[in-house]
């Protein structure tokens, strides 16, 4: 199968070249944070993570999503995602590879990686985040590539991967709680300090997750001969309805705890996400207006997706598609990290804005995730073209 990642036409050949382009730029931002350090990010002493953990959280969701075609498929023998399955899981993979990528470049010097390796600590949540990530990968990658072989073959997948598939499922559920467990396990940060973080998480994964498989299915049917067909989409439609009206109302339980206690520590947060912050004459905005765009656009897409009309109209579907996926990585990206260190636990305040050679490094791992991607679904739809011609 792997030599059909070597051969196709002109547009594969293109898509490919601009993700080698996007890595190239990545590469030479990342040699000269490797030269001069983190310093040359925006993050401080004061704000420890910044662009690169918050594209750590959002794509952890995207990797869980897998889940929900998985289940349906093997557990409950829905048929109509016969043909998402292996798309969901070669997603999975691409997205739990630039997880780690971004932690990789988020710990400055490479060597460090393997304190991990070298000093394994049972206690430490970081550890188990890096077994659940692993672990998934390799499971998604192996069951993706026996399904496909199976598939080619025209036999069902052999008996052994079976077990493997039941165990992704509370596997994907995993990896997106550990690493809700990974802030709100931090006593000095109470904007993560929640019991809901997890389910919330997990909310917004199954809405962000499904709605990339929908947009990379209404992509492979327009510019390919592959089609998911309509019954999966609109399904993943409609999981995506529920799921982000879920993470809505998991958001209003959490700016109702923290107003209503009326505890500073609580409330402050959640002050500078919506109004602002004020230190002396000075004003903190930096993430309002984001917010503000945010919530107004999680209201739009989960009003109108929850109408079947809507749903049923694929060039509307897309559009809220993006609309949640825009809205899900400012609230679970920059939102959730950055508000997490504002204000200090000393009551200072210091704002964080990315700086080009962060963004290079992010757009260089985005490209390395989408150039992987690229290459297995161009191996899942030669097979299946392979299929239709005998």
């Amino acid at each position: 199968m792997l030599d059909n990642a070597i051969s196709g036409g002109k547009r594969y050949w293109m898509l490919l070249g601009f993700w080698g382009l996007l890595l190239a730029v990545g590469l030479c931002a990342y040699g000269v944070q490797l030269v001069k350090g983190l310093g040359v990010t925006g993050m401080s002493q004061d704000v420890s993570w910044g662009l690169y953990i918050s594209q750590f959280t959002f794509l952890v969701g995207v990797a869980a999503s897998a889940v929900m075609v998985v289940l349906p498929y093997y557990l409950h023998n829905y048929k109509a995602f016969g043909k998402m399955v292996v798309l969901g899981e070669f997603l999975a993979v691409s997205a739990v590879l630039m997880c780690m990528l971004f932690i990789f470049v988020d710990l400055g010097q490479p060597y460090r990686v393997m304190n991990v390796l070298l000093h394994p600590a049972l206690k430490s949540v970081m550890f188990w985040d890096m077994l659940a990530l692993s672990g998934y990968l390799g499971l998604n990658l192996v069951i993706g590539v026996v399904a496909l072989e199976a598939e080619r073959k025209g036999v069902p997948a052999p008996k052994w991967v079976k077990p493997l598939i039941y165990l992704s499922i509370p596997w994907a559920v995993s990896i997106h709680t550990v690493t809700a467990f990974l802030y709100s396990g931090l006593q000095a940060r109470p904007f993560w300090m929640t019991a809901i973080l997890a389910p919330r998480f997990l909310a917004s994964a199954f809405a962000s997750g499904p709605s990339l498989l929908i947009l990379l299915a209404l992509i492979l049917r327009k510019c390919t001969k592959f089609d998911a067909g309509k019954e999966a989409i609109q399904k993943l439609a409609t999981i995506v309805a529920y799921a982000m009206a879920i993470n809505i109302f998991f958001v209003l339980v959490e700016v109702f705890t923290a107003v209503y206690s009326d505890m500073p520590h609580h409330v402050h947060s959640f002050q500078y996400l919506f109004l602002g912050l004020h230190e002396g004459a000075e004003h903190y905005t930096g993430l309002m207006g984001w917010m503000w765009a945010c919530e107004l656009l999680s209201l739009l897409c989960v009003v109108l997706l929850l109408f079947p009309k809507v749903r049923a109209k694929e060039n509307i579907l897309a559009v809220l598609c993006v609309g949640v996926i825009a809205a899900i990585w400012i609230e679970k990206g920059m939102a959730m990290i950055v508000t997490g260190f504002i204000p200090a636990p000393l009551g200072n305040i210091t704002e964080y804005t990315p700086t080009l050679i962060e963004i290079g490094v992010t757009a260089g791992v985005y490209a390395i995730g989408f150039l992987v991607l690229t290459v297995l679904y161009k191996i899942v739809l030669s097979v299946r073209e392979e299929l239709e011609v005998t």
